[in-house]
C-alpha cells in the first residue's frame, strides 16, 4: 500500500529537522526497512508543513513494530523538540490522507502499457 501523511515541524527548528533527516542513524534506518517500511520520503515546506510517502504492506503493523524498537524511542525522543508542544511522539500525530489518484494504477486500468506510450501509440 502507498500512504502520504502530513504533519507539521516547529518552523523555528526547521534546519535542525533538516540537518537531523540528512544523517539519520543508521540504526534507525535498519529498523525502518526492518519493519517494513519502504521507499520512505519526507518533504518539508518553508511553514513546516511536513509530507511523508511511504510503501508498505501494512502502515498500523509498520507503525507497531517500529514502537517496539529501542532506537525509534530515542530517535522520537530527538525528534519530539522539534515539533509544536503536543502529546505523544511526532511518529504518533501525523494525519493519513486519501490517495485519490495514482497516474500508474490509471493507465493500467485503460490497459496502457508503457511500450505503447514510449511508442507514441496512444491517442
Amino acid at each position: 500500500m502507498r500512504v502520504c501523511f502530513r504533519s507539521a515541524v516547529d518552523v523555528k527548528h526547521l534546519a535542525a529537522y533538516k540537518a537531523a533527516h540528512a544523517a539519520v542513524w543508521p540504526e534507525m534506518l535498519l529498523a525502518l526497512k526492518e519493519a517494513g517500511w519502504n521507499n520512505y520520503t519526507l518533504h518539508l515546506g518553508d511553514d513546516g508543513l511536513l509530507i511523508g510517502f511511504v510503501e508498505c504492506d501494512d502502515l498500523d503493523a509498520a507503525r507497531a513494530r517500529m514502537a517496539l524498537t529501542d532506537i525509534n524511542v530515542r530517535w522520537q525522543k530527538e525528534m519530539a523538540r522539534l515539533f509544536p508542544a503536543a502529546e505523544g511522539n511526532p511518529d504518533e500525530g501525523f494525519m493519513v490522507m486519501e490517495e485519490v489518484f495514482s497516474l500508474e494504477d490509471q493507465l493500467a486500468a485503460a490497459g496502457i502499457l508503457d511500450a505503447q506510450i514510449n511508442e507514441g501509440k496512444v491517442k
